[in-house]
């Protein structure tokens, strides 16, 4: 809602302050809630190895690219890139790491795959290009971010580290201001930044990294097919988006192969 274009062609808030609200006002929530529940300001802000620094820059990464990417995509095709490509870079480290795909698998990761090719022909009407590739690396960062959080023990010390120590890296922002893109605020995209940052990302991603050790990759890369069918639902309601023949395909095409990974590991179990 914050970053969809108006009538006039502008949006409620530029993407960079979209994300230094999102990230500062998640920091913020997290670390008053961790103080409000007598944990020390020095455990709050004293880092627990490199792994902090490292799922901080993956959140960084994956808010920033987001962010630039839904200036030019619609709610739909945005979440169905991001969490597509969320799946096959889980499932590919999946693969990697512990066995090779077996054919059913490879079937299904070959079929999420033509759904892709099939939505960005150009006479399939294609996303933005750019906005598809800034989403797609925003699905890797995110992917990595969640990997990361397998071996979390403290979901809501370790959320609201990984929100305070991706601050330092807004400064990467900056010239972007002075180049690309102007501050653009109103209360609006104001008001829609903080919601975004303190609760559906900061509550929302806490919630997530206690869930997170529980989940093997592929129930976890799976229960976020959801949300794409969902984003789509809410583009419908509060942006007034369609939903074209071309996403129904890719979307049949990339939750079918999806099906086909996660049942296959059903059988083998």
């Amino acid at each position: 809602m914050a970053l969809s274009s108006n009538a006039m062609g502008t949006t409620s808030i530029d993407a960079n302050s979209f994300t230094i609200i999102r990230l500062l006002s998640g920091a913020l929530v997290l670390g008053a809630l961790l103080l409000i529940n007598k944990v020390s300001l020095n455990t709050l802000l004293k880092p627990d190895g490199k792994q902090v620094f490292l799922r901080a820059a993956y959140l960084f990464i994956y808010a920033a690219f987001f962010s630039y990417a839904y200036i030019l995509l619609d709610t739909a095709a945005g979440a169905l890139l991001l969490f597509a490509s969320v799946q096959i870079t889980m499932l590919s480290v999946q693969f990697i790491s512990q066995k090779k795909p077996s054919n059913q698998e490879l079937s299904g990761l070959l079929l999420a795959f033509m759904g892709f090719v099939y939505w960005m022909l150009p006479s399939s009407q294609s996303p933005s290009y750019l906005g598809a590739a800034l989403m797609i690396i925003s699905g890797i960062a995110w992917a990595a971010y969640t990997l990361a959080g397998k071996g979390s023990k403290h979901a809501q010390l370790d959320t609201a580290q990984n929100f305070i120590y991706s601050l330092p890296f807004l400064i990467f922002l900056l010239p972007v201001y002075f180049i690309f893109e102007p501050i653009n605020l109103s209360e609006k995209g104001i008001v829609l930044a903080v919601l975004s940052g303190a609760i559906t990302s900061g509550l929302g991603y806490w919630i997530w990294y206690q869930v997170l050790p529980k989940l093997s990759i592929s129930s976890a890369a799976v229960l976020q097919l959801s949300v794409p069918l969902i984003a789509a639902g809410g583009g419908i309601l509060w942006n007034h988006e369609s939903i074209t023949a071309s996403f129904i395909m890719a979307c049949s095409f990339i939750l079918l192969g999806i099906y086909l990974v996660i049942s296959s590991k059903k059988r083998s179990a």
